[in-house]
């Protein structure tokens, strides 16, 4: 799964979707069938459930599907799901998505976050007094101005950030109080103000590392070892695990009863639950197939779930193609594109409740989400229409071997990340649809799905956003066309027009009737296909309590802090 938007385990997609979620949770009404003891009432209790009082002592380890290539979270290249849960127990946020998916204010950092005016849009934070770096330094005003100088666009263009939504349309922002009063002032309001302050990295550390770009590249480069959070960074074994200890400088309400929190690196899924059955890793988050799930079962002492969230699995095309340049092509793919065949042979195996996802930016049961995909036909699977399509178009050979009109055979590459049985299945299937149309594709599986992505180095890519509870910040960082997380480069003026407004009103049903229009346009012009709203699944051993499932990109360990082992 990228943050803002993560990449979903992929990456995300750290990165991300921002999403807002009107009155449901983190699953359907068939989750309490779906859940072992300890998750039985996540469905009600979505915050709470699991709960338990702890005793000091002891460690855990969570597994992570990547590696990790860059340490600044908010680089584009940083910005993926696993690295983002690590970052989040280490570097402070302004606000932190819940289980219900619904942003809370992190009450750690802050005394209060309020919108003061609209007429310029205002928003005024207050940090806590005791609030301080690991070396002594208070978190202050100066944080939240590196955070948005580095990503507003504008005053550091060599700052590759992952999203510049948000902070873009910041005009000021300055500190009182000593730094402990925060004013931010917009020059355009931003309607998910909320999304941006996070995670933020020292400035008097960045002011030791040169201009903005150098300290940008410092962080991206080197190993954080600098705190806010309840946890620091202890030790890095590349490509092996990072080991948290307690910050012994967190001036949270709660501290830590663990004595370090692990994050090992397990890029082969295969390995993943024997990891957990022979007591390696005491908690996964895998991406779920049947066969992890009846494994999972027969563990003793294990208690499991799925659920259902903010993450959609997806098909995306890269526009520098020089087949995917011709709208008459990726239609044709599109249209060929069997997702009922992709559900029912992967997640529908074990998730009746599966559908095809009819929305880049709202997953069903949340306000506005509106169906702009099945009138374009495409992910219907109809072959026939599709080979018409290239047939009307002059394409030869249509069934057998594919040549454009000039007579060059048509070949294409998928990635996607290595080691995820329903990625590779899923290729697999797209694969032989295509082969109806007389494509050949390649399938290239990845340990670096980021680099990937940032370098424009596929074909097709599948993985999935991990959201935020913010859609219209999402909406702008992955389809905008200068966005950095516009990785297929589609480009399109109308729709651009649509997101800014989308992002920078006030009323939320225009917001809504904005993005939706904006989805419109880039459904007819067949630049990403939405697969399905993927499930997720939560595995972690019983004598470890206040873990529980976030199916946001902040994940489970968005309250790491408190977990630990059973009191009694």
């Amino acid at each position: 799964m990228l943050t803002g938007k993560r990449l979903a385990t992929v990456v995300a997609v750290v990165g991300a979707s921002l999403l807002v979620v009107s009155a449901c949770t983190s699953g359907g009404s068939d989750r309490n069938d779906r859940s072992s003891a300890g998750f039985a009432d996540c469905v009600s209790k979505p915050t709470t459930c699991n709960s338990g009082q702890t005793r000091k002592g002891g460690s855990l380890t969570y597994a992570i599907e990547k590696k990790i290539s860059n340490w600044n979270q908010n680089d584009v290249e940083g910005n993926q799901q696993e690295f983002g849960l690590i970052v989040g127990n280490v570097l402070p946020q302004a606000f932190i998505p819940q289980p219900d998916l619904k942003p809370s204010m992190n009450q750690d950092l802050l005394v209060s976050a309020e919108r003061t005016s609209t007429e310029p849009q205002t928003v005024v934070y207050k940090i806590q007094p005791t609030a301080t770096w690991d070396d002594g330094t208070p978190v202050t005003a100066d944080d939240f101005v590196y955070a948005w100088r580095t990503q507003n666009g504008r005053d550091c263009a060599d700052c590759a950030a992952a999203s510049t939504a948000g902070y873009e349309q910041v005009s000021s922002v300055t500190g009182s109080d000593d730094g402990r009063t925060v004013t931010v002032v917009y020059s355009t309001p931003y309607t998910d103000w909320q999304q941006i302050f996070g995670p933020m990295y020292p400035a008097h550390v960045a002011k030791q590392h040169g201009d903005l770009a150098q300290s940008w590249n410092w962080f991206a480069d080197n190993q954080i070892n600098y705190s806010a959070g309840p946890f620091k960074v202890a030790q890095y074994q590349p490509d092996v695990a990072v080991t948290l200890t307690p910050n012994d400088k967190w001036y949270g309400k709660h501290r830590s009863p663990l004595d370090k929190l692990v994050f090992r690196i397990i890029t082969d899924q295969n390995q993943e639950i024997p990891a957990l059955q022979n007591g390696e890793v005491q908690v996964v988050y895998p991406q779920p197939s049947k066969d992890i799930i009846d494994q999972v079962k027969q563990i003793p002492g294990v208690n499991s779930m799925i659920g259902k969230g903010l993450t959609w699995e997806h098909l995306d095309l890269n526009l520098k193609n020089k087949f995917f340049g011709d709208k008459v092509l990726r239609q044709a793919v599109f249209t060929a594109t069997n997702r009922d065949e992709i559900i029912s042979k992967t997640v529908g195996q074990f998730d009746t409740t599966i559908k095809p996802l009819n929305s880049h930016n709202l997953v069903p049961g949340q306000e506005g989400y509106q169906d702009v995909v099945s009138a374009t036909g495409a992910g219907k699977g109809d072959v026939e229409g599709a080979r018409k399509l290239l047939t009307d178009a002059g394409y030869k050979d249509v069934g057998t071997a594919l040549k454009t009109p000039t007579g060059e055979a048509v070949t294409l590459r998928i990635v996607y990340t290595a080691g995820i049985a329903l990625r590779q299945q899923t290729c697999e299937l797209f694969q032989a649809q295509m082969q109806k149309l007389g494509i050949k594709v390649d399938i290239a599986p990845t340990d670096s799905l980021g680099e990937n992505l940032e370098k424009g180095d596929f074909d097709v890519v599948l993985f999935a956003w991990v959201a935020d509870p913010y859609p219209f910040a999402g909406a702008l960082q992955l389809w905008k066309s200068d966005s950095g997380s516009n990785f297929g480069k589609w480009q399109n003026k109308d729709s651009d027009a649509l997101l800014e407004q989308a992002a920078t009103g006030t009323d939320k049903a225009k917001a809504v009737a904005a993005l939706n229009q904006a989805d419109e346009i880039m459904s007819k012009d067949f630049y990403v296909l939405p697969l399905f709203q993927k499930p997720t699944f939560l595995a972690a051993y019983n004598k470890f309590v206040n873990v529980r499932d976030n199916a946001t990109n902040a994940g489970p360990p968005y309250n790491a802090g408190v977990w630990g082992q059973k009191a009694s």
